[in-house]
């Protein structure tokens, strides 16, 4: 699915204090301006039907912790998180604001990559208002020339990212939707070394997919292997 900018975004409406990808996503998710930027219980809901907010989050969970602590216990919360599965970068020199040549990163994101982000809203995971919804798009990233060592690459910042392609869903709303996580063919017990070299991923980061899968009783701790954990699938529902 081909992700498009509202007629209010393509004028640049409305985004002098928001990147294009959450402008993007907010307009994707209920076009209906009246259901925008909506105050609420103290806070401003990104969208708000009247019956569901919506919350877009395309990085640091740990800032939703209040909205969340505020929201779920009203009103059911669907937080959107979108993941670059394919990038191309194109860097900008930020004193003429020319733009280079668009180069294909090496870097490919999946749904496992979200659970770095849900580690940080780990105490809301079970909560029955809260779904999370993660998108696998193609993106276009905007990066400034403005670090230090060749060119300035290292230690540059990102100016802007665009959504062009929405190429995968997920939506997690309780235990049976994080059994998705689990690949059939994986051999139990198993570590989280095991789990990633069942899905042909680096080992980092997958201790954390196991933790929150543990959390959310999809796994069960088993014993040790050295100083890894050993888990089985737990017994369902």
């Amino acid at each position: 699915m081909v992700l498009t900018f509202s007629e209010r975004e393509r004028h640049g409406i409305g985004m002098q204090m928001e990147k294009t990808m959450h402008a993007v996503l907010k307009n994707f998710c209920d076009p209906d301006l009246d259901h925008q930027e909506i105050p609420l219980l103290n806070y401003i809901a990104d969208i708000f039907t009247g019956e569901e907010v919506i919350e877009i989050q395309t990085a640091q969970f740990h800032r939703l912790r209040n909205k969340l602590s505020a929201f779920l216990p009203v009103y059911p919360v669907r937080v959107v998180y979108p993941i670059p599965q394919n990038k191309w970068i194109i860097w900008v020199d930020p004193v003429t604001g020319k733009a280079g040549e668009r180069r294909t990163s090496p870097l490919h994101g999946s749904f496992y990559t979200a659970f770095s982000e849900l580690y940080k809203i780990r105490p809301f995971l079970k909560e029955k208002n809260l779904t999370i919804e993660l998108l696998l798009l193609d993106v276009e990233e905007y990066r400034l020339q403005d670090g230090y060592a060749r060119k300035g690459k290292r230690g540059s910042h990102r100016y802007d990212r665009i959504p062009l392609r929405l190429n995968d869903r997920m939506v997690l709303r309780g235990k049976e939707d994080y059994m998705q996580f689990l690949p059939p063919e994986l051999e139990e017990p198993f570590t989280s070394a095991d789990l990633a070299k069942t899905l042909h991923y680096r080992k980092e980061g997958f201790s954390t997919v196991l933790q929150i899968l543990h959390d959310m009783q999809v796994v069960k701790r088993v014993g040790k292997k050295r100083n890894a954990y050993l888990y089985e699938v737990n017994d369902p529902i």
